[in-house]
């Protein structure tokens, strides 16, 4: 029997004084769980209702009860006696689900603020609780917001937003030439100096140096969420990075384009060599290592090395069965090993 004493969470839903709906939490272990009749106050309507709505939630599949349903001890008075029952608990994804079910002014207002909510996302790509983060919540409350600033900074060193940054600055240049070639070399001598002070090698050695075909992942340690590698992810050199490695990269490339963007807001004369030099004047600052060489490995040389192990990782993958064909062959088994259906007799005449 669970003996989990009362939870202390809680959930407000609530209108501003310029009319916009928010919605504050308490979490507990990064959850929230209300009773049936804390929803139906939440939301303004009857526990019958809530009950109702839940058991749809459940019968439909929309959520798994064992992974949202908790007991919890609570004591209540009931008439002239204090007493301790087991109440069950529903933990946030129901409360939601719930929300976007219930035909009630709160209703309403809930699925308004979601509805902007998941409409900022969609368009924008995030979506923030400005006021939240920008107050810190109290003793005991996970803080998120470093998490946050981790994968903003994640993001902005993507190659190809690191690139496009780089080309921003680039342009700032009074020798400036809209040429890719000259593009792309004031990049890679750019992106090589910060791998080099995050952890001692250029791009195309670390990639020439961990790409293998028979390792996990080929030796990636950042992959799709899907899991599937394709051959544009292997020539990545950021993909190869342990979590210490990366992260020091990534606070390398933002400090450095906070640095350049304020250099470029003070109207500053710059050529390209300056840009250079300024990078070289930022690490060795933060005592960083400094590169003043070409590396031992081409960028050609790491793309043709990493493109022969992602053929070869192709081939150990295509030789693999594949699940939906061990599953055929387990029901072709099973169904031979059926007893065989005995021949109906025929009828004496």
């Amino acid at each position: 029997m669970p003996d989990s004493p009362e939870p202390q969470s809680s959930i407000i839903l609530y209108q501003t004084e310029d009319g916009r709906t928010r919605i504050q939490c308490r979490f507990e272990n990064e959850t929230i769980w209300l009773s049936q009749a804390l929803i139906a106050e939440l939301f303004q309507v009857t526990v019958p209702t809530v009950n109702e709505h839940l058991k749809g939630i459940y019968a439909e599949g929309e959520l798994a009860a064992e992974a949202t349903i908790r007991k919890f001890r609570i004591v209540r008075s009931e008439g002239r006696r204090e007493v301790t029952r087991e109440i069950e608990h529903y933990s946030l994804p129901s409360i939601l689900a719930v929300g976007f079910r219930v035909r009630s002014h709160r209703g309403t207002q809930f699925r308004q603020w979601a509805t902007a909510r998941l409409t900022e996302y969609l368009v924008k790509g995030f979506t923030m609780d400005d006021e939240r983060l920008k107050n810190p919540p109290g003793k005991g409350h996970k803080d998120y917001f470093d998490e946050q600033l981790e994968r903003i900074r994640d993001i902005r060193s993507s190659e190809r937003r690191f690139y496009q940054k780089v080309l921003d600055i680039y342009a700032t240049s009074v020798d400036y030439t809209p040429n890719t070639e000259l593009s792309q070399q004031f990049f890679a001598t750019v992106q090589n100096k910060m791998h080099w002070a995050a952890h001692g090698q250029t791009a195309a050695e670390v990639i020439h140096a961990r790409v293998d075909a028979g390792q996990p992942f080929m030796g990636l340690k950042t992959t799709r969420p899907d899991g599937i590698i394709r051959k544009e992810d292997v020539t990545i050199a950021k993909n190869y990075l342990d979590g210490d490695e990366l992260g020091t990269l990534n606070r390398i490339v933002n400090a450095y384009i906070e640095f350049a963007e304020l250099r470029a807001l003070q109207r500053k004369v710059m050529t390209m060599r300056d840009w250079i030099t300024k990078l070289d004047e930022f690490l060795k600052l933060s005592e960083h290592q400094l590169l003043d060489h070409a590396g031992r490995i081409t960028a050609e040389q790491a793309r043709i090395k990493a493109e022969l192990e992602y053929s070869r990782y192709r081939t150990l993958v295509d030789s693999q069965p594949r699940t939906v064909d061990l599953d055929f062959e387990k029901a072709a088994k099973e169904l031979k090993a059926l007893p065989k259906p005995k021949k109906p007799k025929r009828p004496k005449s």
